[in-house]
């Protein structure tokens, strides 16, 4: 087929497409086969990272790399390619791969983040009232504790004091210190107190909670107040302690340091000088970042109330002794994009990842129309033997077909899927078997094996629902058909077709020539025989490195060793400072490691030449491989058609 390419321009066609085409134009085509503005954009900033700037020169150039690679493609499919067993393999594998994290990360781990950052830049004042309750606590215990619970929230509905009711029954220690209020907090709440984090987030100011369960038992929480938080403030201070000291004599001295400091005095020096922290002192009194709840209340808000960098704060007293604050910088929330891989991190390692997953799971069984034949579980049971929890267990040679549950459309998995999963989960069969009995087993393995079916059946929906997804999937499906392509048509013929190498070598062989040459040899002396250097060099001078070793050496004792090497007059450095010619020696070396001795002879002067084709062959058959690169790509654009619309191009220019 001729080659065209065809500039989709005129009005006629412009007003002809369809809303979702507006939306989603085609770029280019390349015999039909439709490039979307959206794989386009996807790509090219995924490729450039930063400096897709949508400049003319840059969106050019990379359209015209992606031209080359698309016609690739299609060439691949003509050659068929995609239908080879081993390369779908391959695909099947990655996808499998990609789409597990790729489905956890996306419904998952990247709302989580999303949340914790949203959370993040917002301080929260709350008070509560601790019923403690034991992770595995019994159901008549549990409806006991929650029963307490909400007795001590009906108390303080009807008008009681909160802190009065929190020193009554919180089991929390602290409660009949503060009252029940724990003051100004930020996410991540530690681990298991993830329920209790989301109803501070969520719960208006001066209201109760109902009931909150995490690791610790049930709390009914209140919330005092919301700030914008505070961030991190690195700081550096000057204690001095009241234990065991006159509180009264203290406060004079920190006064002093406080006017000492307002006349000018440095603060690093008088920190190291009279600073009673021993940790801090050394360091001109540098404490570091911190956020909020990291020290006493007192402190955290005298050094967040400190309003400039290098600017220090009034004498304030803690539970320890007197300070003087000095703020070094202030760190606020970050963008979401800084903040992102640390949020991400702290994400993972909380319960609430491993509970979101779970509370995914759910989801997808209720909108797929789970269902499933108990009785079919019930009966496979009742068959097994006593060796099932064990490493001898054997799944059925023929795989039952009884359907074993199902997610709509046509999502069935049978008795027989299930097995295959128990036969490759031999271990675990075999660690329940020290724990458990049968049933339990079965039970707690058939939950793991619904778990895996629901997330791949999810899986098989990711090119629908995430665009970007179904790009990746495309972009690796596309590169290896091109890498099989390249492979036959381009690489293996560079390699393999000797007689073509051998012409094309005639073309280029001018670019690729010796300099001018020397034959050398390098003597190495022992450095327990270096008092025979001299000898040595006036021996080799006039000797050919054969003789030389056959004089100094005996087979009790080995002096002397040889090494050739051909040197490049202009490429080299081991000949600097040496005559360049016949005969001529080196100056004498000592290496550093050994403490042996060399030095260098030049034989013979090889003049400028030709390299020969195997001399050359790395450098000759990479730029064969492009050269049947760049006759492959014009015998592909003469092939095929290519249709570019020319409009959406200039669209996507940025000048």
């Amino acid at each position: 087929m001729a080659f065209r390419i065809t500039f989709l321009v005129t009005a006629f066609l412009w007003t002809m497409w369809l809303p979702a085409q507006e939306q989603d134009p085609v770029l280019f085509s390349v015999e039909g086969d439709p490039v979307y503005l959206s794989e386009f954009k996807y790509i090219y900033e995924k490729t450039n990272g930063d400096n897709a700037d949508y400049s003319r020169k840059s969106l050019e150039e990379y359209l015209d790399l992606y031209v080359r690679f698309k016609l690739k493609v299609q060439r691949a499919k003509d050659m068929q390619l995609d239908t080879i067993p081993s390369l779908q393999r391959e695909l099947e594998g990655y996808r499998r791969q990609l789409a597990d994290s790729y489905l956890i990360d996306k419904e998952v781990t990247d709302k989580l983040v999303r949340e914790a950052y949203e959370r993040s830049r917002q301080d929260v004042d709350i008070s509560h009232i601790l019923i403690s309750l034991p992770a595995n606590a019994a159901p008549e215990d549990t409806l006991a504790a929650y029963e307490q619970a909400m007795e001590a929230k009906r108390r303080l509905e009807s008008g009681e004091d909160f802190a009065g009711v929190a020193r009554e029954l919180s089991q929390d220690r602290s409660a009949e210190r503060n009252g029940g209020n724990i003051g100004y907090v930020t996410v991540l709440f530690p681990n298991g107190y993830y329920p209790m984090e989301t109803a501070a987030y969520i719960l208006p100011e001066g209201l109760l909670s109902d009931p909150v369960r995490t690791r610790a038992g049930y709390h009914i929480l209140r919330v005092n107040d919301r700030r914008p938080a505070r961030g991190e403030i690195e700081v550096a201070h000057i204690l001095l302690r009241t234990k065991d000291a006159d509180s009264d004599a203290v406060k004079i001295r920190i006064d002093s340091i406080h006017q000492a400091l307002q006349n000018g005095a440095d603060f690093g020096a008088l920190a190291r000088e009279l600073s009673e922290d021993s940790y801090t002192a050394g360091k001109g009194g540098y404490i570091g970042f911190f956020g909020i709840n990291r020290y006493e209340k007192a402190l955290e808000d005298a050094a967040f109330g400190i309003e400039q960098d290098s600017a220090f704060s009034e004498p304030v007293q803690t539970s320890i002794g007197w300070h003087v604050v000095k703020r070094i910088s202030h760190r606020g929330i970050q963008p979401f994009e800084i903040e992102k891989r640390r949020l991400e991190a702290m994400v993972k390692k909380d319960g609430r990842h491993e509970a979101a997953r779970l509370a995914l799971i759910e989801q997808i069984k209720a909108e797929a129309g789970f269902t499933e034949n108990p009785e079919v579980l019930a009966d496979f049971q009742e068959s097994l033997t006593e060796d099932f929890l064990s490493f001898r267990w054997k799944a059925p040679e023929e795989p039952s077909d009884a359907l074993l549950f199902k997610l709509n459309p046509d999502f069935n998995v049978t008795l027989g899927d299930f097995t295959a999963f128990l036969s490759q989960a031999s271990r675990q069969r075999a660690a329940l078997g020290r724990e458990t009995d049968t049933g339990v087993a079965v039970a707690k393995l058939y939950d793991d094996f619904i778990k895996q079916q629901i997330i791949r059946f999810e899986e098989k929906r990711l090119e629908e629902k995430y665009p970007e997804f179904k790009h990746l999937m495309n972009e690796y499906e596309e590169g290896i058909l091109l890498f099989e392509a390249t492979q036959r048509e381009v690489w293996n013929k560079a390699s393999q077709d000797t007689a073509g190498l051998k012409e094309f070598y005639k073309r280029v062989k001018r670019k690729y020539r010796w300099d001018e040459r020397a034959k050398a040899s390098i003597f190495y002396l022992s450095a327990k025989d270096k008092d025979k250097i001299e000898e040595l060099r006036a021996y080799a001078e006039t000797h050919t490195p054969e003789e030389v070793l056959a004089h100094f050496n005996s087979e009790d004792n080995i002096m002397v060793s040889v090494e050739d090497r051909m040197l490049e007059k202009t490429k080299n450095n081991l000949l600097i400072g040496t005559p360049w010619q016949e005969k001529a020696l080196s100056q004498t070396k000592e290496n550093s490691r050994n403490n042996s001795l060399s030095f260098i002879k030049i034989e013979e002067i090889i003049p400028a030449t030709t390299k020969t084709l195997d001399e050359a062959r790395g450098y000759i058959i990479a730029e064969y491989q492009d050269y049947l690169e760049q006759q492959w790509v014009k015998k592909l654009r003469e092939t095929y058609e290519l249709t570019i619309n020319e409009q959406v191009v200039e669209r996507l220019i940025r000048e």
